[in-house]
């Protein structure tokens, strides 16, 4: 449990993909992707944060996805449908602006891959947290199911960007790598999504997966500053992006803001590769990430970001 909630504190701050630009695109060839569907404004991982989203014009979706008892998959960041204690206040930060959930009482740090899609419809997740102080309630919303985000798909031409919240050191926590991609690429199938879908990890066994089992989904790396992989259970600390992508069998690279610069970003475009970095939310990072001509970026505030643009040309 230490080992997870240390992850979950990395992984608190984390979240990307690149599709072809559509009629909406609010920067000539920069695009934006809605974190947890813009939870600056909205519960994360909801319908209405995705709608909201959708609303104003992002590029692409942002979503996490979990595995239920029953092998349903559902969209939530944190493996928990109740979240854990933790007396480091570094982890309970982090975890006080996880969704958190109204529903029957369960003992703190109880996983969602450890009951039924019945028993996770029954937590009402709209609730507010205190690191987004303009995020607006919206009661009586559960968790939605994979399939239920892939319904929206008819509302415009936006991509969805799908991270498999998968953890190396707990694969008690979710299906095998190869499972849990077979679930989500026979839902994109289904409906016929294949070239607006990419793959993100910060578990490379699941990008390996999917491009053993469909070479047509994109697959993105997420990958973070070296001091936390040992959290990650990553043993590999060489961040260069071309090294990343080798590894990874990704096309497309996600690095956390700070190991971004234009050389980097520079050598993966010589390479062929996309940037998409997370997780930016101020105009300084806008404009450090724009500065370094990244392909695209992870914000938990689109709005915002579109605004920023707007507002250079």
């Amino acid at each position: 449990m230490t080992k997870l909630l240390s992850s979950m504190f990395l992984l608190g701050a984390l979240s990307a993909a690149c599709q072809s630009l559509p009629e909406n695109q609010t920067h000539p060839t920069i695009q934006i992707h809605a974190h947890r569907g813009g939870r600056a404004a909205e519960p994360e991982n909801t319908i209405p944060a995705f709608e909201y989203a959708i609303h104003h014009g992002v590029d692409v979706l942002e979503l996490d996805l979990a595995v239920t008892k029953d092998n349903v998959l559902v969209v939530s960041h944190s493996p928990y449908i109740t979240q854990p204690a933790s007396e480091d206040p570094r982890i309970a930060a982090v975890l006080r602006n996880e969704r958190q959930c109204d529903g029957p009482a369960l003992a703190p740090g109880t996983a969602i891959h450890s009951l039924t899609l019945a028993q996770v419809k029954q937590y009402d997740c709209g609730n507010t947290v205190p690191g987004f102080p303009h995020q607006v309630a919206v009661p009586h919303t559960p968790i939605p199911t994979f399939e239920e985000v892939l319904n929206l798909a008819p509302q415009g031409n936006f991509g969805f960007n799908v991270e498999t919240k998968i953890f190396i050191n707990h694969p008690e926590m979710t299906p095998s790598p190869e499972a849990f991609v077979a679930l989500i690429d026979e839902a994109v199938k289904r409906h016929h999504l294949q070239s607006r879908v990419i793959l993100q990890s910060f578990d490379f066994r699941t990008l390996r997966a999917m491009k053993t089992l469909d070479p047509s989904i994109r697959r993105s790396a997420l990958f973070g500053q070296a001091r936390y992989d040992v959290m990650m259970g990553i043993t590999d600390s060489d961040k260069t992006f071309t090294h990343v992508a080798q590894v990874s069998g990704a096309t497309i690279l996600s690095p956390d803001e700070s190991l971004v610069t234009p050389d980097a970003v520079r050598s993966a475009h010589q390479a062929g590769l996309q940037v998409i970095p997370y997780t930016v939310n101020t105009p300084e990072g806008w404009k450090k990430m724009a500065d370094a001509h990244v392909d695209a970026i992870i914000t938990d505030d689109p709005a915002g970001l579109a605004d920023w643009f707007h507002s250079r040309t």
